[in-house]
C-alpha cells in the first residue's frame, strides 16, 4: 500500500476525484487567494528557496511575483461528508511551480444528546497547529509572510493520513466554552528535519508542493568521501521511507466570544538510521502551544511556541545529526476601526526568537543557529474582495554554517513587501 511513499503520493489525489464523481446532490464551493507582489530584499544573493543562506523566500534586490495563486476546492452533502483539494502556484526569480497542496476527505457528525461532536478527516493535509495560516490555500490573514515556526510547517510538515476529533460543544452543556480533542495517525512525512538543520529557521508565504523537493545549501560534509556523501542534494520531506506510523495529538479550550488555547505533541517516529536514494529518515518530534486572546474589540493577541528535537543516522546507527530546535512569536493585532469609523485598516506587529542546537560532532556540518524577527504589516481593505499590504521584515540571525561560503555568521536581513491580494 505504501511503496515508499510513491503510490500514496501520485494516486491518491486521483482516488478522491473518483469519488467525488460517484456522489450526487453535493454542493459544490470554489474559494481562493491571487497574492500580486513588490518585494525589496536586503539579504545574500541566493535564499534559501535558491539553495542558499538568505532567510527569505526570494533573493537580494527587488522583484515582482505571483507570491501565491491559491484555489481551494470543496464538495459537500447534506450527511456531512465533504471533499477537499488545495492547489497553490507561484511565479518569481527563485522558482516558479504549480500543484497539489491537500486533498482531504472530511465527516462531521450533528451533536449527539450529550453535546459530543465527532469528526473524521483522512488524506493529504496539514496538522491542526497554525493559527497564522487560516485564509483560504492556507494563506495568513494578517501578514504577507508567514513567522518562522508556521514558514517551517509550510515547508516541511505535511502528512498522509487520518484524524479523529471529538468536540464538546458548550451551548448544548450550559457551559461559554468549547472542549475538543484530536488524535491523528500518519505516514509519509519521514525526512521532516532535513530542512530545518540545513536551510535554518526561514520566513516566507511559500508552501512546498505535495511532490516537490527542496535543494539543499552545499556545506564541506556533503563533499566526496565526507559524512554525508550520499545524501541526496534536494530533500523530498513528503517520503514514507520505513514504513512506521507517525502521530499527532492536541486539545483545544475555546471560550466564547473571547479566544482559545491549544497545546499539542507530533512524532513521526520516523527510524533514523534508514535511506533510500540518498533520502534519510530522520526521527522529528516537538509539541507546540497555542493562542489566540480578544483582548478589546479592537486588538487580539496570537501567540505560538514549538519546541522539539530531530535525529539522524548513519546506516551503522551513528549520530549524523541530533538537533534540539524552537522558535515562538508573538503578535498583536489592531483594527482601525476606533479611528476611522469602520474595518478597513489593521496593522499587525510580530516579534520572534528562534534558534538550533547541534548536540552532535560531525566533521563540515554546524548546524547551531539563533535569531530574533519583527513584521509589521498595515493592511487595507479597497473593496469587499480586495486587500492593499505593505509590510516590513527584519531578521537578526547567527548561523555559523554561512562561513562554510564565505558569508558572514551574524547578519541582519530586511525585505519591504507591497501586495494587492483578491480573495474569492
Amino acid at each position: 500500500m505504501i511503496n515508499n511513499g510513491r503510490f500514496n503520493r501520485y494516486h491518491l489525489p486521483l482516488f478522491l476525484l473518483l469519488a467525488v464523481n460517484t456522489i450526487t446532490a453535493a454542493e459544490y464551493k470554489v474559494h481562493g487567494i491571487v497574492d500580486m507582489r513588490a518585494t525589496s530584499t536586503d539579504s545574500l544573493s541566493n535564499s534559501y528557496i535558491s539553495a542558499g543562506q538568505g532567510k527569505f523566500g526570494l533573493s537580494d534586490g527587488q522583484q515582482l511575483s505571483v507570491a501565491q495563486l491559491g484555489v481551494t476546492l470543496a464538495v459537500e452533502w447534506e450527511n456531512g461528508l465533504s471533499a477537499h483539494g488545495v492547489l497553490n502556484g507561484y511565479l518569481d526569480d527563485e522558482d516558479s511551480n504549480a500543484g497539489l497542496t491537500e486533498a482531504y476527505f472530511k465527516y462531521r457528525t450533528l451533536p449527539n444528546s450529550s453535546g459530543y461532536r465527532f469528526q473524521t478527516k483522512a488524506g493529504i493535509f496539514y496538522p491542526e497547529i497554525s493559527l497564522e495560516n487560516n485564509a483560504f490555500a492556507w494563506a495568513s490573514k494578517d501578514t504577507l509572510s508567514s513567522s518562522t515556526l508556521n514558514t517551517w510547517l509550510g515547508e516541511e510538515v505535511r502528512i498522509l493520513g487520518s484524524e479523529f476529533k471529538i468536540t464538546r460543544l458548550g451551548r448544548l452543556n450550559d457551559n461559554n466554552f468549547d472542549l475538543s480533542l484530536s488524535a491523528t495517525a500518519f505516514v509519509n512525512n519521514d525526512p521532516t528535519g532535513a530542512l530545518l538543520a540545513w536551510h535554518g529557521w526561514n520566513m516566507s508565504s511559500r508552501q512546498t508542493l505535495w511532490t516537490e523537493s527542496r535543494e539543499l545549501p552545499w556545506f564541506p560534509a556533503l563533499a566526496p568521501g565526507k559524512p554525508f556523501a550520499g545524501q541526496a542534494r534536494s530533500s523530498d520531506p513528503f517520503l514514507e521511507v520505513d514504513d512506521r506510523v507517525g502521530y499527532h495529538i492536541r486539545g483545544e479550550w475555546l471560550l466564547h466570544n473571547k479566544g482559545k488555547l491549544s497545546a499539542g505533541y507530533y512524532d513521526n517516529r520516523a527510524t533514523p538510521y534508514i535511506v533510500q536514494n540518498g533520502q534519510y529518515a530522520w526521527h522529528t518530534r516537538f509539541y507546540h502551544l497555542d493562542a489566540r486572546w480578544q483582548l478589546s474589540k479592537t486588538l487580539t493577541l496570537t501567540a505560538q511556541y514549538l519546541s522539539g528535537d530531530t535525529l539522524m543516522q548513519s546506516p551503522a546507527q551513528q549520530d549524523m545529526v541530533n538537533n534540539d530546535y524552537t522558535t515562538g512569536f508573538v503578535s498583536l493585532r489592531y483594527n482601525w476601526q476606533a479611528f476611522t469609523g469602520d474595518k478597513k485598516h489593521q496593522t499587525t506587529l510580530r516579534l520572534e526568537d528562534f534558534s538550533v542546537t547541534d548536540n552532535d560532532q560531525t566533521w563540515g556540518d554546524n548546524n547551531n543557529e539563533d535569531g530574533q524577527a519583527l513584521t509589521l504589516n498595515h493592511s487595507y481593505r479597497l473593496a469587499k474582495q480586495w486587500f492593499l499590504s505593505a509590510e516590513l521584515n527584519y531578521i537578526d540571525s547567527h548561523r555559523p554554517a554561512r562561513y562554510y561560503t564565505h558569508q558572514a555568521v551574524d547578519l541582519t536581513e530586511q525585505q519591504l513587501q507591497l501586495a494587492a491580494r483578491y480573495f474569492f
